[in-house]
């Protein structure tokens, strides 16, 4: 039964990483994790605060002793998986960087949640226990031994918790999409007054749901935030922020740390834009032509909007 565990969420980073010889790197999960026996690629939790960037050289060298610089984003997903000796399931919404080998000596590591760091060619690669998102990743067919819960659990959509300095953390995982439609108007979204912020043209999405996968979360934010209907286009980047004292409708100081993932999206059939969740954090929603969207003043943008917006040569 996996109805009664407690439900978690994380962020992580991993490395796919080839060498001359086209053999992939992967470590093992050992006794101390909950999947031992299986491979996955190297990487681990976004502490608070932490850039994934920086997670996934940190903790790659950490797992396999090799130093490597990540060169792109090649996919972000989601999914749940339930340990019931441990009492828990988790959702992990998993960034996955390709990343080239600076240097270092490939260690195996004794009494960690990983021991043994190898190169293996797809083939090998297709005959080990690996973990779903891994398999993904290498383009191979999942078999994995991941226990997936019978039902989504319920876990809030704002999730915050005392910090060591004493004052509430949040880290939230959120969907952000750079929306066009024929006439290569782009779609923005105006923060209401009361959350971080307020006032400032922002990309329409949000945070993703328990169990929910990134693109399917961005769709359902274009409806309830804009009216529209829109399709995935490709993926753009992650963005990572943090606001060590965010003040919002909580009424409290939050140490809060957003990773985004930011999407293009095409509406193929662009409507008048409507607000369906009055009351949020969403009062307004605006096509804006490419020049108007260039004269904008930076500070009326939020800062992923202006990071997005520019990874997708919109200005």
């Amino acid at each position: 039964m996996t109805t009664s565990l407690e439900p978690l969420r994380r962020i992580a980073a991993y490395a796919v990483c080839a060498d001359s010889d086209d053999r992939v790197l992967l470590v093992r999960a050992s006794g101390r994790s909950g999947t031992p026996g299986t491979w996955s690629l190297p990487g681990g939790a976004v502490d608070h605060g932490e850039d994934p960037n920086h997670t996934v050289v940190r903790e790659t060298a950490a797992e396999t002793g090799l130093s490597v610089a990540v060169s792109g984003l090649q996919d972000v997903i989601a999914d749940m998986r339930a340990l019931p000796e441990r009492g828990i399931t988790i959702h992990t919404d998993r960034l996955l960087y390709t990343v080239s080998v600076r240097g270092g000596t490939l260690t195996d590591r004794v009494d960690r949640p990983t021991d043994l760091a190898r190169w293996v060619s797809l083939d090998e690669a297709r005959e080990l226990p690996l973990r779903s998102f891994t398999a993904r990743a290498l383009g191979l067919p999942s078999a994995t031994a991941d226990v997936v819960p019978e039902e989504v659990p319920e876990f809030p959509s704002f999730y915050a918790v005392p910090g060591p300095d004493g004052l509430h953390r949040a880290q939230r995982f959120a969907a952000y999409a750079v929306v066009t439609d024929p006439e290569e108007r782009v779609l923005l979204t105006r923060v209401s007054d009361g959350y971080p912020g307020a006032g400032c043209w922002h990309l329409p999405g949000g945070g993703t749901d328990y169990g929910e996968q990134p693109g399917a979360a961005l769709i359902r934010e274009l409806v309830e935030e804009t009216g529209q209907t829109g399709r995935l286009v490709e993926l753009l980047g992650v963005a990572s922020h943090r606001d060590a004292a965010s003040l919002g409708p909580e009424g409290y100081p939050i140490d809060w740390h957003g990773v985004r993932a930011f999407y293009r999206v095409v509406v193929d059939q662009p409507a008048p834009p409507t607000v369906a969740d009055v009351g949020g954090s969403t009062c307004e929603a605006r096509w804006f032509r490419r020049e108007e969207l260039g004269a904008l003043p930076t500070d009326r943008l939020t800062e992923v909007t202006a990071e997005a917006v520019q990874a997708a040569q919109l200005i």
